[in-house]
């Protein structure tokens, strides 16, 4: 009794497993899955660079001063150099939150790239240093650079917030493009289900035409027809977070150098505790909570494209 119940359960007169195979349409979505997560974690990493670039480089001052160990102009009591008055000058600073000099191996690190990896250098370089300013404390550089010029003639004052507001601008435009993408994805993967809808109708059209014939409601066909599809769709948008999480990961620690100061996270690790607190280590927070979204949110999709493809099919009826 049980087995003929359960195999009563089981039966599917419409015969759906062959209207909508389970193999096509998984492939299908996890395909549109891996390039959405791609274009979600792009649109997540040029936000993250956008609020990096703008508040870093609008909340910091670059201050050169030449000849920094010949005596300041100003007189004091035990005479300074050049780059100990601007130090002192900017440690007063209304709003000032942290003032660093660059050392000599900061400075060669910096210089690399155009003078190589020599550290004796035939000129005398000039002292470099960061002035961090609070967020709510934007710094007026004019009024500070003819402050510092009374201190030590000749410091140069320059300010990033133009840099910053320009790599922001950017950073912007390319979250834009990924948010398009993902829009494209998602409109691809809404004409591809649909499209195997139909082929699903067009294969079972004559037990369609008779159950509904025989008082079967659209609700319940749609529903039939929607259910099989947000799981193939669910299925698929899991293989596709699978897929698409190793490059997510590789992607991540290539921009890390540009998202943070920070040491890059540790290489990821079979152990599975580890393995996922070192995955919440790598990815953004709002990727990973993307990730998990995706499979449902396939499932969403396939769910009611199906249901407005058989709704509308099933009003052409007789």
């Amino acid at each position: 009794m049980f087995a003929q119940w359960h195999r009563a359960r089981r039966a599917d007169g419409l015969a759906l497993r062959r209207a909508l195979p389970d193999r096509l349409l998984p492939l299908l979505v996890a395909a549109m899955a891996v390039l959405a997560a791609l274009a979600l974690a792009g649109a997540t990493g040029a936000q993250i660079l956008s609020a990096r670039w703008s508040s870093g480089a609008a909340s910091m001052l670059t201050i050169q001063i030449p000849d920094p160990e010949a005596p300041a102009t100003a007189k004091t009591t035990p005479p300074l150099t050049r780059a100990d008055a601007v130090l002192a000058a900017l440690a007063d600073t209304p709003g000032a939150a942290r003032v660093h000099r660059l050392d000599k191996a900061e400075l060669a690190t910096l210089l690399a790239p155009w003078l190589g990896q020599q550290n004796d250098f035939a000129l005398t370089l000039p002292a470099i240093v960061e002035l961090h300013m609070q967020a709510a404390r934007p710094a007026d550089a004019d009024a500070l650079a003819r402050r510092l010029a009374a201190t030590a003639p000749g410091t140069l004052v320059e300010r990033n917030a133009e840099w910053g507001e320009r790599l922001g601008r950017l950073a912007d435009s390319l979250h834009s493009c990924a948010l398009l993408a993902v829009a494209i994805v998602v409109g691809i993967a809404v004409v591809l289900i649909a499209a195997t809808t139909r082929a699903g109708l067009a294969a079972r059209r004559l037990p369609i035409e008779l159950i509904h014939a025989m008082g079967a409601t659209d609700g319940y066909i749609a529903g039939r027809f929607a259910r099989r599809t947000a799981l193939l769709a669910f299925i698929g948008g899991l293989a596709g977070s699978v897929l698409a999480l190793p490059l997510l990961v590789l992607l991540s620690r290539v921009a890390a150098p540009f998202a943070t100061s920070a040491t890059p996270p540790p290489t990821p690790t079979a152990d599975w505790a580890t393995g996922w607190t070192t995955l919440a280590h790598t990815l953004p927070t709002p990727l990973v909570a993307t990730l998990l979204a995706l499979a449902p949110a396939a499932a969403l999709i396939g769910w009611l494209t199906t249901q407005a493809t058989v709704r509308a099919w099933l009003r052409t009826l007789p």
